[in-house]
């Protein structure tokens, strides 16, 4: 039996990674990574099951940004289960626009999102870690910071006792020991290809389809 049930609603949340190139004016669009593929896939094995899949990923977003909408693109929607995958634009705008977000305010500020959804909704909620691949030099300089936001999301999943999956280290195995090179999962080291987000979108189908 499915871990998902009849008319649960899943909502994946986050950055670009989640936004996929989905469409604003259409609430039901889901773009073109790991969201559409787990709805297909699982609408594929699970006909009878009218299972609703929500993507309210918004591209450039931190995880200030999730705290603000928060209430109107989650918790409004009464979702049973809550993906989130966040941290990386935290890292970003300290490299591009000289605006770091500290370890503890991303911490403080995840912590509200958590707080708010557990006590304010049933949901089940997943934690991903946010990932950098090692696609070239200057990348590689961010590593330190995005580690910290990694560390924040693990130290948070095991605080709340939620599901966790190590994106980064799931990337950094392929991208070490697989024989495509770094770019064939994510061209620019953050946003995947569709062979990059078919990864992301495994792990989660092995938490809703559980073998």
């Amino acid at each position: 039996m499915s871990f998902l049930q009849h008319n649960q609603t899943v909502l994946f949340q986050g950055d670009s990674v989640t936004d996929a190139g989905r469409t604003f004016t259409n609430p039901n669009g889901l773009g073109f990574g790991y969201p559409a593929i787990i709805s297909e896939t699982f609408h594929y094995k699970y006909p009878n099951l009218h299972v609703s899949f929500i993507n309210r990923g918004i591209s450039g977003n931190r995880v200030r940004d999730l705290v603000e909408r928060w209430d109107a693109d989650c918790i409004s929607l009464s979702p049973d289960i809550v993906t989130i995958l966040v941290g990386i634009n935290d890292t970003w705008r300290r490299f591009d626009s000289n605006d770091p977000t500290s370890a503890k305010r991303f911490e403080d500020e995840y912590r509200m999102i958590l707080l708010n959804t557990l006590q304010s909704t049933k949901a089940k909620v997943i934690l991903m870690s946010p990932f950098l691949l090692p696609i070239n030099a200057e990348r590689m300089t961010w590593r330190e910071d995005v580690h910290e936001k990694i560390q924040v999301t693990e130290n948070l999943a095991n605080e709340f006792r939620l599901p966790y999956i190590p994106l980064h280290s799931i990337f950094d195995d392929l991208a070490e020991n697989s024989n495509e090179p770094v770019s064939y999962w994510a061209g620019d080291g953050v946003h995947p290809t569709y062979a990059g987000h078919d990864i992301i979108a495994n792990e989660l189908l092995k938490m809703f389809i559980p073998e």
